[in-house]
C-alpha cells in the first residue's frame, strides 16, 4: 500500500503553530483540562491549514486537522523522549 499521498497534506507551518498553542495551553492556562488540548489544536489546524492555502476546501480541513492531531502526537513523542518515559 502506497501512503506517499499523505506527504502533500503535510504542512509544517500549521503543525509548528499547532504544537505551540498546545504546548501554552498545556503549561501555562491551567483552567483548561488536558483532554481538551487535541480538539483545540484540530480545530487550529483546520482553520491555519485554510487560511495557509488560501482556500477553503475539504482537503485542506482535514489536511489541517490532522497536522493539528500530529502535533500533540510530536508532542508526546519530545516529552517521552526527553524524560525517558517508556510509558
Amino acid at each position: 500500500m502506497d501512503l506517499s499521498f499523505i506527504t502533500s497534506y503535510f504542512v509544517p507551518v500549521v503543525m509548528a503553530g499547532c504544537l505551540a498553542t498546545g504546548y501554552v495551553v498545556k503549561k501555562w492556562i491551567k483552567d483548561v483540562d488536558n483532554k481538551y488540548i487535541p480538539t483545540i489544536v484540530f480545530i487550529e489546524g483546520a482553520i491555519l491549514n485554510c487560511i495557509v492555502m488560501n482556500n477553503v476546501t475539504v482537503e485542506s480541513i482535514v489536511g489541517g486537522a490532522i497536522c493539528g492531531l500530529a502535533s500533540t502526537g510530536l508532542h508526546q513523542a519530545f516529552t517521552r523522549l526527553i524524560e525517558n518515559k517508556e510509558n
